[in-house]
């Protein structure tokens, strides 16, 4: 009797740390990356969605370890600008939040998204694992097969993702004041101002019409 109970407590220990593990691996499998261009509208778009617990603003698909903001955007170190989406599967399943990234960007262009351009404003997505890429690869077919045009957004295998710099991080909703050729205005109207100036809704509902994510 004494050795059974010795005994429990390990096996009780074992099933906890089994357990915790089967949990970490499901929190790590809902989440997606993908890269739509800039990652402040990325972010935004899909923070709204219901499901969503965050979208992290990043750096993927290079070879630069630890890149900045102004090396990605300089070019030479081949990553995108992307997001990395937190979601809970219970609510939303990954088919759906890829259907919506390839209603919300213009998957026809391979030069860049809207008024930005350069290899850090392709679109792409990157996946982690065979079912991911099921999925990505389905909408993809769906997306193409609406438009009636060839889509350029590859799919790849994800590698490691470097978050951007705190300032980067839900900038569309922010509070500081920034100087932009308006004059210092918050930091939530720079996005507003600067989403519209750079045409991402009006070029999106144009090719998606009725089908467009994200706009009014």
């Amino acid at each position: 009797m004494p050795r059974l109970n010795r005994v429990r407590p390990v096996l009780l220990s074992l099933l906890i740390v089994l357990g915790l593990a089967a949990e970490a691996k499901r929190a790590h499998a809902d989440e997606i990356i993908v890269a739509g261009g800039c990652f402040w509208c990325v972010e935004a778009d899909f923070e709204k969605v219901r499901g969503v617990r965050e979208a992290v603003s990043g750096y993927t698909g290079g070879h630069t370890a630890n890149p900045t903001y102004k090396q990605v955007t300089r070019g030479g170190t081949g990553h995108y600008e992307a997001v990395k989406i937190v979601y809970n599967g219970n609510q939303i399943d990954t088919r759906r939040l890829y259907d919506l990234f390839f209603r919300s960007v213009d998957p026809t262009d391979a030069g860049g998204q809207f008024c930005d351009r350069g290899e850090s404003y392709r679109t792409a997505i990157f996946v982690q694992d065979g079912a991911q890429r099921q999925a990505a690869e389905a909408a993809k077919a769906a997306a193409e097969q609406e438009l009636g045009r060839k889509i350029v957004t590859p799919i790849l295998e994800a590698g490691a993702f470097y978050e951007a710099e705190d300032y980067h991080q839900d900038y569309y909703k922010g509070s500081n004041r920034v100087l932009t050729r308006f004059g210092p205005i918050r930091q939530s109207e720079a996005y507003t101002r600067y989403r519209k100036g750079c045409g991402r809704d009006a070029r999106v509902k144009a090719l998606w019409g009725g089908s467009a994510a994200f706009v009014n």
